[in-house]
């Protein structure tokens, strides 16, 4: 997220396809009483990215494995 503030003006928080806000980012910041863009889209979305990622990757590994098995 550091370089999103360092090229937008303003930007979308979108979880799941669906806009959780559009604002710019000291608005933002504002809004979520946080200090980085990456605790602000935590704020906004409720989940943790580190959570969603290893639950995403335990997912391609069992399609992996269950395609290696036939």
């Amino acid at each position: 997220m550091d370089e999103v503030e360092k090229v937008a003006d303003r930007i979308a928080i979108i979880d799941h396809g669906e806009i959780q806000a559009i604002w710019t980012i000291d608005e933002l910041k504002k809004q979520t009483k946080k200090k980085t863009l990456d605790d602000v889209f935590l704020e906004l979305t409720w989940r943790d990215i580190r959570e969603e990622l290893v639950s995403e990757s335990e997912w391609i590994r069992a399609r992996v494995q269950a395609k290696r098995r036939g």
